[in-house]
């Protein structure tokens, strides 16, 4: 049993963190969640104003087919494609997610209550298809709070934009190096620009940028462990801090610069950044170490139930733990690169098996609906 004033105390480290300017995400999402009541739950309880998903959390939530098989039932008795089929059952519970967080959504005037659902990973690199499924993603969905998560790819830069400027509100996912960052945040002013251009009311355009966190040390750490040195192990579960920190700088410049002020005269929001793979993949580290150490005003961190639990049970919250970290950011990233570990291959390469792990993802899940869809009597096109 927890007492009352252990669940104030757990309360406490979430609220605080609230408090410092952090939007605080769930980085999941089933029907059962939904339905249960435990997201609503967790909106009550555990400061949460929003939710992302991804192809790799509907694969499991969908995949085993738990709480889906009276839709699934109904799809296959209409011979729907399998593509439909998947497309169907995610924009369902998006939907039913964004009704749950609406409150939050118009309480915040936009800024949250916010739920992301990703174009078909299969279009990462076809920048015409991205943007006609996130352009189909809205239609679907069909609420004021949804976000459309698209990939940071090269192909899906100018995505970024065309989708900004029709208006829709985005989620840039897989950011991992500063430079394509900065990349992402201009095709964000251009694509508002774009809008602006168009007629629209900027001040209903939201958008986050997902960059990534733990991936980094995972690649990072592994190859500092094979150089063995002293030196190379003092490194460790540094570079991903460090290159969030200097992110959180672009950031910073990008927004206080004179073609930002433009439109935020028009009533443009920032382009947050947002905390993506907060999990500590590492059992070493402390488990709540990409939250305690990432706290910035104008952020959002999405955590796995995990992290989110632990950051509320024994999280440290201790102010703005980003700003004034400049100089040491910079300094470690460096200290790794004389190693001789390539700060640019390793986010090309994270990039890359980003995308690749929400491929095979994605057919794992066509594959399970495709079983499902064949076990009850109708061949799945």
């Amino acid at each position: 049993m927890i007492t009352v004033s252990e669940a104030t105390a757990h309360a406490g480290a979430l609220k605080r963190l609230s408090d410092e300017g952090v939007s605080i995400w769930l980085d999941d999402l089933s029907r059962r969640r939904i339905e249960s009541g435990n997201l609503a739950g967790l909106v009550a309880t555990r400061n949460v104003v929003g939710v992302t998903t991804n192809p790799s959390i509907f694969q499991a939530a969908i995949g085993s087919g738990a709480g889906y098989e009276e839709q699934l039932a109904d799809l296959a008795v209409r011979g729907v494609t399998v593509d439909e089929a998947v497309r169907m059952m995610t924009t369902a519970d998006v939907r039913a997610a964004a009704d749950v967080l609406r409150p939050v959504y118009d309480a915040t005037g936009g800024r949250d209550g916010r739920v992301s659902i990703e174009v078909d990973p299969r279009l990462a690199h076809d920048t015409r298809a991205t943007v006609a499924e996130a352009r189909q993603l809205a239609w679907l969905v069909d609420r004021p709070n949804v976000m459309i998560k698209i990939p940071a790819t090269r192909a899906g830069l100018p995505a970024i934009m065309e989708v900004i400027g029709a208006g829709i509100s985005v989620n840039v996912t897989l950011i991992f190096s500063l430079e394509r960052y900065r990349e992402v945040m201009d095709a964000y002013l251009a694509g508002l620009e774009k809008a602006q251009a168009a007629g629209h009311d900027l001040s209903a355009i939201h958008s986050v940028a997902s960059f990534f966190v733990s991936r980094v040390d995972a690649e990072i750490d592994k190859r500092l462990t094979l150089l063995g040195t002293r030196e190379a192990l003092a490194l460790k579960g540094r570079a991903a801090l460090a290159n969030a920190r200097l992110a959180y700088e672009a950031y910073e410049q990008v927004f206080a610069g004179a073609r930002w002020q433009a439109l935020g005269g028009a009533r443009a929001n920032r382009q947050r950044p947002l905390w993506a793979s907060t999990g500590v993949k590492d059992p070493a580290y402390k488990d709540t170490l990409y939250v305690d150490e990432l706290v910035a005003p104008g952020t959002v961190n999405t955590m796995p139930e995990a992290t989110l639990n632990a950051v509320a049970d024994h999280g440290d919250v201790q102010g703005d733990t980003v700003s004034g970290g400049y100089a040491q950011a910079r300094a470690d990233l460096a200290a790794v690169e004389r190693l001789g570990i390539a700060y640019d291959e390793v986010v090309r390469q994270l990039e890359d098996e980003g995308v690749a792990k929400f491929e095979v993802a994605w057919q794992e899940l066509l594959d399970a609906v495709t079983k499902s869809l064949n076990s009850k009597g109708v061949d799945a096109v």
